[in-house]
């Protein structure tokens, strides 16, 4: 029974908001995980129909000892999905099985009831949005070059081609350098080359902030990564550097600091001194710290950007969890965070980026940054477009800024419509009053029409029905 009460202890955990689906089932210890996720992501598909069934049948009213619901989930889940439950016999099963048959009975008429005949037929159907998103696949050049990936990827019958043609098709992607887009129907959970670390699966915004960041790859560079589990952003930060200096990742929470180290360990990240602490705790001017020149922040945000292709199974993707109240908080720690980051007396380059679509937590807090003490006393400017994905289409919302000229300055990503997840990346520099007014005039910034455009197109989209959920370190 061991394995179901972890597959209901993760439901808990889902329940309670503690995470996305993919960042809670990758802290569940490696041996268990996999067999663990899939239980729990078939029954988050049949939960409305399993939840009518065991209250039709009064299974809990009539067990007094079935006190736990999701507990109740995977094993009913198992008794009429499955091959029945896989567990010796105990007083919990022994309960569930004494209504097998009316179990069984009550599931027959709800798929009468609904006009289906496949039990598949009664699963929750995904966000539509996902399928526009390729499966992105990021080369870590730690341990391959991008070139070994794609001939190891073709020797196994993927063609060099639309990921959108076939179930084969892959191209190298146009922005970011080492990442590889896929049918967004591959799986690479059990290749070579991911399990040993070769490959990360990452989404193509997701790569976007270490890109901007642009750490530098010398014995002497000192970056810290503020937010820092799962620790995909932070592998890539240290492939950037090529292994080299000092890359201090923090992580206050103690499972995620546990998924964060093993993740390390398989990208061969030698460069990295993960740390359980919380960034906001560390004074700017330890003499461990103090020389940091360059430092990402991915805080805790909304996570209304994302419509992966598990958490629309969660309840809480089906509401709006994002209420005013909810936004304003997570906002002031947001500010918070990028106010302390400005402390750090070397610093010389900020990357903040969320995985949330609201200009609550993106514009409005780019805004406050920009009006407070910590950016006046260490003159911190925007960084030009030109430093911040200038190719990329997609810019900020005027309309939401308090100087629209910083709208060229910031990147976005609409999930749907740039094949992408929902993000948002901003570069804050040291710079002086001076370089602020020249970069206002930096001949090659795009028309501020341009992003009024990407404006338009979101009041034209504002009905689109939205993925939210709570996470703890953004996408990844």
């Amino acid at each position: 029974m061991n394995f179901y009460f972890e597959a209901a202890k993760t439901l808990d955990r889902l329940d309670m908001k503690q995470g996305s689906i993919k960042g809670i089932i990758a802290s569940l210890p490696e041996k268990d995980r996999k067999r663990t996720a899939a239980l729990v992501i078939e029954t988050l598909k049949f939960k409305p129909v399993l939840i009518e069934v065991i209250g039709t049948a009064k299974l809990m009213t009539e067990e007094r000892k079935l006190s736990s619901m999701n507990l109740v989930l995977v094993l009913v889940h198992d008794l009429l999905l499955a091959r029945g439950i896989q567990a010796g016999d105990g007083p919990i099963k022994q309960a569930i099985l004494r209504h097998k048959t009316r179990l069984h009975g009550e599931f027959q008429k709800l798929k009468i009831k609904r006009g289906v005949k496949l039990d598949s037929d009664l699963a929750h159907s995904g966000d539509e949005r996902a399928a526009l998103i390729p499966r992105y696949v990021r080369v870590n050049t730690t341990l391959g070059t991008v070139e070994e990936a794609i001939e190891a990827f073709i020797s196994r019958g993927f063609v060099l081609s639309d990921p959108f043609s076939s179930k084969k098709g892959f191209t190298k992607d146009p922005h970011v350098p080492n990442l590889l887009s896929f049918s967004p129907h591959s799986n690479f959970q059990d290749d070579p080359l991911y399990k040993t670390g070769k490959i990360i699966l990452q989404d193509k915004a997701s790569c976007f902030p270490a890109i901007v960041l642009s750490p530098p790859a010398s014995d002497d560079a000192v970056v810290i990564d503020a937010t820092a589990a799962p620790g995909n952003k932070t592998s890539h930060l240290s492939a950037l550097m090529k292994n080299r200096g000092k890359l201090y990742a923090f992580e206050r929470d103690r499972k995620r600091f546990s998924t964060l180290k093993m993740m390390l360990a398989k990208a061969r990240c030698t460069n990295v001194s993960p740390i359980n602490e919380d960034f906001l705790t560390i004074d700017p001017f330890d003499p461990q710290f103090n020389s940091a020149t360059h430092i990402l922040l991915d805080p805790s945000c909304s996570g209304s950007g994302i419509v992966n292709r598990l958490d629309h199974l969660l309840e809480s993707a089906e509401t709006d969890d994002t209420g005013e109240d909810r936004l304003a908080k997570l906002a002031a720690f947001q500010l918070k965070m990028i106010k302390h980051a400005m402390r750090f007396p070397s610093v010389k380059r900020i990357v903040y980026s969320t995985c949330s679509i609201h200009a609550t937590e993106n514009e409005h807090v780019i805004r406050d940054v920009l009006k407070s003490e910590e950016a006046k006393a260490g003159t911190f400017v925007l960084a030009p477009q030109n430093e911040v994905l200038p190719e990329w289409p997609r810019r900020g919302y005027p309309e939401e800024l308090e100087s629209p000229e910083h709208a060229l300055s910031l990147v976005r990503c609409l999930p749907g419509e740039d094949a992408t997840n929902g993000f948002f990346v901003s570069c804050f520099v040291k710079g002086t009053l001076n370089s602020a007014i020249k970069r206002k005039a930096t001949p090659d910034l795009i028309d501020i029409t341009d992003s009024s455009k990407a404006t338009q197109t979101r009041k034209r989209k504002k009905k689109r029905p939205k993925t939210t959920h709570s996470n703890t370190s953004g996408i990844e």
